[in-house]
């Protein structure tokens, strides 16, 4: 057969190439097909056969091959056949007449482009435009694009679909799963106005419509200088109209309309798609559908910006996790949360969120519910935990009234405080068995020898041994109402920045603050006072990355205990010397302070000593926490031996982790792997997001700024000083050292400056190297000014922006005691 109906059974890609046989596929599934028909691929062998070895061996001369067809005519019954088809379709009907290889659009290779399509061809001009069709299949392109596809020569043969041209004010292509992040459940739409050529052919920026589950999530209307129109000749580009240059395309109704046509198609060939469309005056038309090549593989999207327009911010708690978290650490982080911050569990106020796979807190709940209870003028006192609000920064509250906060807010907060005070007193009992409950439990996790028997450990000994350590840090935390952040202020006021901060320091003298406990145990290891062993278990839950589950603990890993040796044997003072400088100067402040105010001295001694004690109390709670992540990490390392499943299970929350131990098989794990790692491997996000964030176009962007994100186009400025909280007193001056993470930190020589995104005990070995220490995140209550107060270390925090204005090797002034840091100009 020579001529096919559209949608004849027999249309297959032997017989009418990938694009034919596609095309009929979808006119018999009732698709809107622009009527047609097919000249197969027996009319082109019998139209080539002829000079078919001149073509093989003029391979290289493609020129050659186009004059072979040049001077050979159509057959008689081949041209009668293609003229009879042809006439069926209307008095002098304008066509498209479109190539179709028998080698095209086949999953993971699309010939798309390589081969020729006339528009607007009308009466005898048919069979020319068929004859250069056929032609196309030898051009010099198309034979280069089969042979870096390793395609046969030999086995290729051209069919052409003739179709009545859809008149189009509008065209485009649309895509039935995100080309740009791969996710499978977003339509993407791309469209312009004329004939769609322009879009296909790249002359034109075309609108971008993004759809999920029947409804445009996001529409970005392009300013679309030109478009494909007929004319007597053919087709040409022209200027699309002032007036219509910046109007959307398409309406909303109309997207969804043609991302349902997208869903039909995708579900008939079971594959995602790339399809070609049309519209005239409201009716959508399918020319083309292939299957999408290249396409990233699958991910979801973890992102709870999409709740809304709030302020997220990833001080405080983003900065002890600051790494992308693998599924089942989020479902343990939640759990957390909700044991050890109980606000987060108010009904319907969202206090925690995951963007992007790091942790972020919603900052416009704590405002909003400040100022519903009157409480606005204290802010200050949250800035000092989570860090600035930059000024013009407008906090979008939650939208619930007064009232409704009030009757939510009061009786949790009741609730909390009566279990507040009960945990207060089991707290220094649980302190002190913590680590044996946590060796013993370890222990057991691996003598455990079968699935059945480890989920049973997990209900009844390890999950209740997890909310018992949130349950502490929690009562730790909250003990002493407001002393963290009041005694402060108050000793600041008193005795001025300096002295306040020297006399604040001394935490570890009463008993070994938590933060500064690896620091120490290292020093003490490098005197010999402790064996590796002895350290390992003492301090081996807490590192860089310790609320990641499946991230080696440091005492899994020798190397890492070895690198922090080394790096403390390049420090300028041993941790010892640092703190007796600091307790010299504390010693020092303290007389000062009682010559000025002696009646104060016994009140304000108490004080701070309540104020060591809750930061002391906080800092033991929270490393028993991180103790409990090492068991949580146990457990799901013998889940995955015992099931065979391995590290995969690292990518499930802990309620499939039970059910795989039950019996269950693992989902989703490849793509929620693939997900990790995109993730994973983009730059750290911004301190403060408003609104909904996209990390992967973030961080596509040249002008992309890691202190402030705000999706609703209001530009705070970034600020040309660097300024921040001052974190520890003291001016010192030195070579800024830019450091991403903590693995780079043997970069950080002697005396130089540690300027980074923010720092958490996993930091700590690095500090006693540092002359000052300056982060973009952070507050007074952060790691980097408790350790860098206690070891008198410099240091300005929650710049927001010392890594966007100080590069590496800059020479810098750090003053401490007013939060500033200044670049100096080049000795050279």
């Amino acid at each position: 057969m020579r001529v096919l109906p559209l949608d004849d059974t027999a249309a297959a890609p032997e017989t009418v190439g990938g694009k034919g046989a596609s095309l009929a596929r979808l006119a018999r599934a009732g698709l809107p097909v622009p009527d047609g028909f097919h000249i197969t691929t027996d009319a082109y062998r019998e139209f080539v056969a002829p000079f078919r070895d001149r073509i093989l061996a003029a391979l290289d001369e493609p020129a050659k091959i186009a004059d072979l067809f040049a001077r050979h005519e159509m057959p008689e019954q081949s041209a009668r056949a293609v003229m009879t088809a042809y006439q069926a379709l209307g008095d002098d009907v304008p066509v498209a007449v479109r190539s179709s290889a028998t080698a095209e659009d086949l999953p993971g290779m699309s010939f798309a482009g390589q081969q020729d399509t006339y528009l607007n061809v009308r009466g005898a001009a048919l069979l020319d435009a068929v004859r250069r069709c056929w032609a196309s299949l030898w051009t010099e392109r198309a034979i280069a694009y089969r042979t870096r596809n390793r395609v046969s020569h030999d086995d290729v043969a051209l069919a052409v679909v003739v179709q009545k041209l859809v008149a189009a004010d509008a065209a485009g292509v649309m895509f039935t799963a995100n080309p740009v992040n791969g996710v499978r459940d977003e339509i993407v739409v791309n469209a312009a106005w004329g004939l769609g050529e322009a879009v296909v052919g790249g002359q034109v920026t075309p609108d971008s419509l993004v759809i999920r589950q029947g409804r445009v999530v996001e529409e970005r209307v392009a300013d679309k200088t030109v478009m494909t129109v007929r004319t007597p000749d053919g087709t040409a580009q022209r200027p699309v109209p002032m007036e219509r240059r910046r109007l959307p395309v398409l309406a909303e109704a109309q997207a969804v309309r043609l991302a349902g046509l997208g869903d039909r198609i995708q579900r008939l060939y079971g594959t995602p798609m790339d399809v070609e469309w049309a519209a005239l005056d409201g009716e959508l038309f399918i020319l083309q559908a292939r299957p999408v090549t290249g396409l990233q593989e699958e991910v979801e999207e973890w992102n709870d910006s999409r709740r809304g327009d709030h302020l997220w911010t990833a001080g405080n708690l983003g900065e002890a996790i600051p790494d992308v978290m693998t599924p089942a650490t989020w479902s343990f982080v939640q759990l957390f949360i909700h044991e050890a911050m109980s606000a987060s569990t108010l009904p319907g106020f969202d206090l925690v969120g995951n963007i992007g796979g790091r942790f972020y807190m919603n900052l416009g709940v704590t405002v909003s519910v400040a100022r519903a209870l009157g409480m606005g003028s204290r802010l200050s006192a949250v800035e000092q935990v989570f860090g600035k609000i930059p000024p013009g920064l407008n906090v979008p509250m939650v939208r619930v009234s007064r009232w409704k906060i009030i009757k939510a807010v009061l009786p949790m907060a009741l609730r909390i405080r009566k279990r507040v005070a009960a945990n207060l007193k089991d707290m220094q009992g649980f302190l002190a068995t913590a680590r044996r409950r946590n060796e013993e439990l370890r222990a057991r996790i691996e003598a455990v020898e079968s699935p059945a028997e480890l989920a049973r450990l997990w209900e009844r000994e390890l999950l209740p041994y997890f909310v018992t350590a949130c349950r502490m840090l929690e009562a730790a935390g909250r003990q002493g109402g407001a002393t963290l952040v009041w005694t402060r202020d108050r000793l600041r006021r008193m005795a001025g920045e300096l002295d306040a901060e020297a006399m604040l320091t001394g935490v570890n003298a009463d008993g070994e603050l938590a933060s500064m406990g690896p620091i120490m145990g290292l020093d003490r290891l490098a005197r010999r006072e402790i064996t590796r062993d002895e350290f390992a278990r003492a301090y081996g839950h807490r590192g860089p990355h310790e609320f990641e589950v499946s991230a080696p603990r440091p005492g899994e890993d020798h190397a890492w205990i070895d690198a922090q040796l080394a790096g403390l044997s390049g420090a300028h003072a041993d941790t010892g010397e640092l703190l007796r400088r600091q307790a010299a100067a504390r010693d020092a402040a303290w007389a000062r302070f009682a010559r000025r105010h002696p009646r104060q001295v016994v009140p304000m001694r108490a004080r701070v000593a309540r104020w060591n004690a809750v930061v002391r109390d906080r800092e033991s709670t929270r490393s028993e926490v991180i103790r409990a992540f090492w068991a949580l990490r146990a457990f799901v390392l013998k889940a995955g031996t015992l099931t065979g499943h391995g590290d995969d299970l690292f990518f499930l929350p802990v309620e499939e982790i039970l059910d795989v131990l039950r019996g269950g098989r693992p989902s989703r794990v490849a793509v929620r792997r693939a997900t990790y790692e995109r993730y994973a491997a983009l730059p750290p996000y911004p301190a403060l997001i408003v609104g909904y964030f996209d990390p992967v176009r973030w961080a596509a962007s040249a002008d992309r700024r890691t202190d402030i994100y705000d999706a609703r186009g209001v530009t705070v400025e970034a600020g040309g000083e660097v300024t921040g909280f001052p974190g520890a007193p003291g001016v010192v001056e030195g070579t800024a050292r830019v450091i991403a993470g903590p693995e780079e930190g043997d970069r950080l020589k002697q005396g130089e400056v540690l300027v980074t995104t923010l720092t958490n005990i996993g930091w700590t070995p690095m500090f006693p190297r540092a002359a000052a220490v300056v982060t973009d995140m952070g507050a007074p209550l952060s790691h980097a000014s408790i350790v860098a107060r206690e070891l008198g270390i410099p240091a300005v925090v929650g710049t927001g922006n010392a890594t966007m204005r100080i590069k590496d090797g800059d020479r810098v002034r750090v003053d401490g005691e007013r939060g500033t840091v200044e670049v100096l100009p080049s000795r050279g």
